[in-house]
């Protein structure tokens, strides 16, 4: 059985490369979780995880990270990414994800509908939401990331 995360942080970031795969690559890195294993997982905060932005995580780990990416070559192109943690009292939180060919507000807005409808469907009241979206003009292969990081 694996344990249950117990501190996370919110992070976002866009980069440009030449190719997408280095665009990705370097947006990790501006993100700070670029030399990590992200293992993708839906939707769940743990009850009691608290927020740490300054939280180490040693180089090779394998991180639970619930994120959005995108990626693109189309010079000109806007693209976005955005993540959102919804919190409920003395509960679990929920967190949804949005990335499109849109800006940082629109992506920032979806999340937050999402979060809304999320916490509906699980008769919840949302007490409070935390959304953090990046945008980025692409010139020859860019990225965005946005993502919720879980740690131990």
């Amino acid at each position: 059985m694996l344990p249950t995360p117990k501190k996370f942080k919110i992070v976002a970031a866009s980069a440009e490369g030449d190719y997408p795969l280095s665009a990705f690559d370097h947006a990790l890195l501006k993100a700070g979780i670029g030399n990590v294993n992200l293992l993708r997982i839906s939707s769940i905060l743990p009850p009691g995880a608290v927020q740490d932005q300054d939280m180490l995580i040693p180089p090779g780990s394998l991180v639970p990270t619930a994120y959005a990416k995108i990626d693109c070559e189309q010079s000109g192109t806007l693209i976005s990414a955005a993540v959102g943690i919804g919190f409920s009292k003395d509960t679990f939180g929920v967190i949804m994800e949005y990335s499109g060919k849109c800006g940082r507000e629109q992506a920032e807005e979806q999340v937050k509908g999402m979060l809304k409808e999320a916490f509906a469907n699980r008769d919840l009241k949302l007490q409070k939401t935390l959304v953090l979206g990046v945008e980025h003009r692409v010139q020859k292969a860019g990225a965005c990331i946005a993502a919720v990081i879980l740690w131990y």
